[in-house]
């Protein structure tokens, strides 16, 4: 099977304008090539949104060029961060429209050319996205066969498709190919009734394995990321940063940095850049600036946080109400209360936030890392005064993010500004690449945050109440999926909005937000609720389930691993959890071990199991589960940003410790063949259950009890002494 087609991010012509007109819209879509412009209206995903001086985006979400060289491409507003929609996607359309599968080529991410996207996050891309561009390619093929039955003069019943090619069904010689029905014109077409996808049972692409169509470029280093771009005559940036969050700046002596030869010196209020054609020396240059601050203090620090977050004044949202708790704890014999703790957590990507900004003929194009290349769009017309046409994104390769770089709030992409407001003033293209301390001090955290439960069970080690109040992290995972009669859910606080003076620096989504607190609190709390009842962890579970789904996922992962059932605090350091994240069913079972003496954990095996509904590329979806089983283990066993008074104190990875290769424990994964249900997230539910697999394998392996992550070796220690 071959697997190589093209991706060009970097050189497609400018649009000349952004409205709301079809027209106008089309006459766009011309300026990228000659072809067939299926204009799709599918849903109201395009939202057409209405902004003063950005006029309203058309309410589209896919649309495709069949060029005259036959060749396809597939625009989509989303952008691939190594999760594999740049592989997925061209199956969806070579499915549909029935073309070869290395003849579609993707353009992402590039706002003059791509639909408007709300930005790439929460594993959308696929189960929203993808559903869309499978209805937008099936009625390509429609608008193709009815052109075709004008061009062969035969009704559009006798035509069928194939690799590209329409034929007509009683005469062998009578066909045309969708490149010679383009010839060069753009044509506006619809069907008067939404064609029906590809059955499960005819397909030749969906479902099938392929390996990233990326993957060469990026091991052999042809890849090209924001910060390996060069253009003529470009500057590099260094900008003077606060020391710490709320800091003010007093005054800042540049006397030494305007000598150093070369360098130029941006003075723009409060805003001070250094510039030259190295970035060595504009970073030299930056270091030889003498300023001042005004240092804030606010007393918070990693240690007394939680403390202050719990005391922060908040309205609790009711998420699950059933039954009544008072009556739920008159029916227990056995009660439980348990404090579960969540560190501030770093996205900590292996390419910091990076831009390049040029400006030419008075339109702005900026090469970015960003999840979000539309609201980075929107963001440096408002900060520049300029109309959105006038400032086109480009997103190369992006090398991570994990909600990092998603521009929901101010400063999210700072650097894209900055480089737009260099480029304006020094009259050259200018890059700003944060540097690795930059990374950690403007990286929106995963917010620290509590979890209390109180629980019970009733004499036969039955479940009677469940009491769940939740501190910052919001609500994802806190569904109650085990069968309970009396159950109470409060939010208090959310990472996407939380309450004013809550966090001494800004909180955002981090891999399934909110999900791995809160089922490490809870499945940590069953697996004490089955220990007290003298019922094996999984048999507990089981016995507590209706869903059929979580059923399905966590047996599926007890035959994989060859689970055998043993009474709890086994010895032998097994873990198990359940969950759900994106509309996708997920169980994890491993084993781990503990070195006692020194408190370190070692991670050995992991089952990790999906319900995910359709699976369009399981070789995809397959590593997708093993980067995320390998990544949250740094949540669960190590990664806890330190901070004090508004400083961060990790600056790099010699103190902010991320999983590495010697952590790598062995990873099977399971996904389960549902190809007539809708295909659901795959990029992040393996994430949400490694914390808790942890907690509830090292309680099997010792009965040590940690309530607090990560899990470190001294927190270690300090449970095994209370043993």
């Amino acid at each position: 099977m071959k697997q190589e087609h093209k991706c060009d991010f970097m050189n497609l012509p400018a649009s000349k304008n952004m409205n709301n007109d079809r027209r106008d819209f089309l006459k766009k879509m011309g300026l990228i090539g000659g072809g067939i412009i299926i204009y799709c209206t599918i849903g109201n995903t395009g939202r057409s949104i209405a902004q003063p001086g950005f006029g309203s985006t058309p309410d589209f979400n896919a649309f495709l060029r069949i060029g005259i060289d036959e060749r396809v491409t597939c625009f989509i507003g989303k952008v691939d961060m190594g999760q594999g929609t740049i592989t997925s996607f061209p199956q969806l359309v070579a499915e549909e429209l029935d073309v070869a599968y290395d003849r579609v080529d993707m353009v992402m991410g590039d706002t003059d050319t791509c639909p408007w996207d709300i930005g790439t996050g929460g594993s959308m891309s696929i189960r929203i996205v993808g559903v869309q561009v499978r209805s937008a390619a099936a009625e390509a093929k429609g608008v193709l066969k009815l052109l075709a039955a004008e061009y062969l003069k035969c009704p559009v019943e006798r035509l069928k498709t194939k690799d590209g090619v329409v034929f007509d069904t009683k005469k062998s010689d009578s066909k045309v190919t969708y490149g010679t029905l383009a010839k060069g014109n753009i044509i506006e077409k619809h069907l008067e009734t939404k064609p029906s996808v590809t059955s499960p049972d005819s397909f030749e692409f969906i479902g099938k394995p392929y390996f990233h169509q990326d993957a060469h470029k990026k091991v052999t280093g042809m890849a090209q990321y924001a910060g390996d771009i060069r253009l003529p005559d470009m500057l590099y940036a260094g900008i003077l940063r606060p020391p710490v969050h709320g800091a003010l700046l007093k005054s800042a002596d540049l006397t030494e940095a305007k000598k150093i030869e070369g360098v130029q010196v941006i003075e723009d209020d409060n805003f001070i850049a250094v510039l030259h054609e190295a970035p060595d020396i504009a970073r030299m240059a930056l270091s030889m600036i003498k300023a001042e601050f005004d240092l804030p203090s606010t007393s918070l620090n990693d240690k007394n946080i939680y403390e202050h977050l719990v005391k922060t004044p908040v309205q609790p949202q009711i998420k699950e109400k059933k039954g009544d708790i008072e009556e739920g704890v008159k029916l227990a014999k056995e009660l439980f209360e348990e404090t579960y703790l969540s560190a501030y957590v770093a996205h900590a990507p292996m390419e910091t936030h990076t831009s390049l900004a040029t400006i030419e003929n008075g339109k702005v194009t900026i090469w970015a890392s960003t999840q979000s290349p539309f609201a980075i769009q929107r963001t440096v017309a408002e900060g520049m005064k300029l109309p959105a046409d006038k400032v086109r994104v480009i997103t190369p390769f992006v090398g991570g993010a994990f909600g990092g770089k998603l521009t929901m709030v101010t400063d999210s992409n700072l650097e894209a500004l900055e480089a737009a407001r260099l480029a304006q003033l020094t009259g050259r293209p200018v890059q700003v690449s944060f540097s690795r301390a930059e990374e950690f001090f403007y990286d929106t955290f995963r917010p620290a945050a509590i979890v209390k439960i109180k629980s019970g069970i009733d004499g036969s080690g039955k479940i009677v109440f469940w009491n769940n109040d939740v501190y910052m992290a919001g609500d994802g995972g806190t569904e109650v999926i085990y069968d309970i009669p009396h159950q109470m859910v409060n939010i208090y606080g959310t990472w996407m909005m939380p309450p004013p003076g809550a966090h001494p620096f800004r909180v955002g989504p981090w891999r399934a937000p909110g999900v791995p607190n809160n089922i490490h609190a809870k499945e940590m709390q069953i697996s004490l609720m089955a220990a007290k009842a003298g019922v094996d962890p999984l048999e507990f579970r089981l016995r507590h389930l209706k869903d059929e789904k979580m059923i399905g996922v966590l047996k599926a992962a007890a035959k994989k691993f060859g689970y055998k059932p043993a009474k709890p605090v086994s010895g032998r350091g097994i873990g198990i959890s359940c969950g759900i994240d994106v509309d996708t069913y997920v169980a994890h079972i491993g084993e781990i071990e503990v070195d006692k003496k020194t408190g370190e954990i070692r991670v050995k095996r992991v089952v990790c199991v999906y319900d995910m509904g359709l699976c369009i590329n399981p070789q995809g979806t397959k590593i997708q589960m093993e980067g995320a089983c390998i990544m949250s283990m740094g949540y669960a066993l190590s990664e806890g940003i330190r901070f004090s008074d508004g400083a961060i104190l990790d600056k790099n990875f010699d103190t902010y410790r991320i999983p590495g290769f010697s952590w790598v424990p062995k990873i099977e994964t399971v996904i389960l063949k549902k190809d007539n249900d809708p295909p659901h997230g795959a990029g992040e539910p393996a994430v949400i259950g490694m914390g808790a697999l942890i907690a509830t394998g090292l309680f099997d392996a010792t009965g040590a009890r940690l309530f607090e992550m990560p899990m470190t070796p001294e927190r270690v220690r300090a449970a095994l002494n209370k043993v």
